[in-house]
């Protein structure tokens, strides 16, 4: 790998730029659901999960502490796989699309092939908070 590369990705700063832009789409979305928490009970409400309320919070809260404990690189395997399982119930909650007629159901097939890729990645930052590879000396 190139010295500026190594020098770049190797550096705290782009660790935590590299963490928030992946944990984006959690942490917005659960600030979201606490600023604008009767749309968050709605969203909740729609996909027939009550007391639409808690799991309002519930949701709220796993997104922004998996986000927090990524972002941080503190228990990292725990946010990670706190994201990773909630990503993957929101598949049969949200995206069964083997239960929508098209054009839906191509659209839904797409939004589970990105949430698996997402959970991919979720993996990988457990993995690698968990076996960090050991620094190599400067020549």
């Amino acid at each position: 790998m190139p010295r500026f590369i190594d020098s770049l990705t190797g550096s705290t700063w782009f660790g935590y730029v590299a963490r928030t832009v992946l944990t984006s789409m959690f942490w917005m979305s659960g600030l979201a659901k606490l600023i604008n928490f009767d749309a968050g009970v709605a969203e909740m409400a729609h996909f027939g999960l009550e007391p639409a309320p808690f799991f309002n919070a519930a949701v709220a809260l796993t997104q922004l502490f998996g986000s927090a404990f990524i972002i941080a690189n503190r228990l990292t395997w725990l946010g990670a796989g706190m994201l990773a399982v909630f990503t993957a119930l929101t598949i049969p909650i949200a995206h069964a699309f083997w239960t929508m007629e098209e054009p839906f159901r191509t659209l839904e097939f797409y939004f589970v092939a990105e949430h698996v890729t997402v959970i991919g990645a979720l993996m990988v930052v457990a993995w690698k908070s968990s076996h960090p590879e050991p620094v190599a000396a400067a020549a």
